[in-house]
């Protein structure tokens, strides 16, 4: 048997495989390293898509940009400033005649004249004063929706002590702007700020807005039942949306003039247009009321409901169009909470079991 001793054995000497093949040295030569960007644009998707969402608010609260110079302003101006003329001019001439022909009646035609223009005067200064006041609420809305999402402490301080400056007239907000101003050192964060302004001061002035435009649409409901001609319903649905949009517009500190009137009754409008406001018919009572009970109601009840609906829906516009800030710490109000009283006087009143009449 062979012996099982460890022995020596010599390995014949092998050479390097990448030796056998080796290549012959180049010359160096520049070499251009291209950066990855992968990452970067990895980092890029990842913060676009998280701002995604405050972008999409800002963009959405930014409003048009309106142009300075047009046609139609130059026209209006332009005929405006002939009317003043000619009535200047005419008036004018009726005092000088007058003051020939008889001095006292010239001197007091001269004083009447002095107090229509002094008269004039105050009301295009209120005008004017109603017109910044407007564009002031208008501006701190869209501050608002811009500073509601960063976190820029100066920003929303000097919002908030703006929003209060409004207020600062007004008896029944008197404990809201001293909260407001307690709060210069203790709430930091930009987002509870606003929260705080528009819990303590803005939601009071919600309630009695919301209460107004309840009490306007009953109102509406219950002359439409009652009125004997369709023109009736329609001069009083449109006095109460007239009376609505001043009243609430001055409850959130607008109190506009007469110009200013007409342009945020155009507002008030242009919202009820985008949100289907103004969508009338069958249809939308039957939406809101549910389960057939417009086809119980008669006709002049139904008309009731439906003006007393549209009145409401011209309030929450009206709400929209005048507060100062949106709404995000406070739910907005909907067209059941301002209309709620008017479907329940409207719905089939239960039989003496307890029970809803079938019939």
């Amino acid at each position: 048997m062979a012996s099982n001793h460890p022995r020596a054995f010599r390995l014949p000497p092998t050479e390097p495989k990448a030796a056998a093949h080796a290549e012959a040295p180049r010359s160096p030569r520049a070499v251009t390293i291209a950066p990855d960007t992968s990452l970067d644009l990895l980092l890029a998707g990842e913060a676009s898509s998280a701002a995604s969402a405050p972008a999409a608010s800002v963009l959405a609260a930014a409003p048009p940009r309106r142009r300075l110079f047009g046609f139609g302003r130059l026209l209006a101006s332009a005929l405006g400033g002939l009317a003043l003329i000619a009535l200047a001019t005419a008036i004018e001439r009726y005092v000088a005649s007058l003051l020939e022909e008889n001095a006292w009646l010239g001197g007091l035609a001269l004083a009447l004249a002095a107090l229509a223009g002094l008269a004039l005067l105050g009301l295009i200064g209120r005008e004017t004063l109603a017109i910044l006041r407007q564009r002031r609420i208008t501006a701190l809305r869209q501050r608002a929706a811009l500073l509601s999402d960063g976190r820029d402490v100066a920003g929303m301080a000097a919002l908030v002590a703006d929003l209060a400056s409004i207020y600062a007239s007004r008896p029944d907000t008197a404990r809201a702007r001293a909260l407001l101003a307690g709060l210069h050192g203790d709430v930091l964060d930009p987002q509870d700020r606003l929260a705080v302004a528009e819990r303590e001061l803005i939601a009071p002035l919600d309630g009695q807005a919301r209460q107004l435009v309840a009490a306007a649409a009953q109102r509406v409901s219950i002359v439409t039942a009652l009125a004997p001609r369709a023109v009736f319903d329609v001069l009083f649905v449109a006095g109460q949306s007239l009376w609505i949009i001043r009243r609430v517009s001055e409850i959130y500190g607008s109190r506009p003039g007469l110009i200013g009137f007409f342009g945020l009754t155009r507002r008030v409008l242009s919202h009820l247009a985008i949100t289907g406001g103004m969508a009338v018919g069958d249809g939308l009572v039957q939406q809101v009321l549910g389960h057939g009970i417009a086809s119980r109601l008669s006709a002049k009840l139904g008309e009731g409901v439906l003006n007393g609906l549209l009145t409401a829906r011209v309030g929450l516009a009206t709400i929209e169009a005048c507060r100062p800030l949106p709404f995000r710490a406070v739910t907005g109000p909907k067209l059941m909470d301002v209309a709620g009283a008017l479907l329940r006087k409207s719905a089939p009143l239960p039989d003496e079991k307890g029970q809803a009449d079938p019939h």
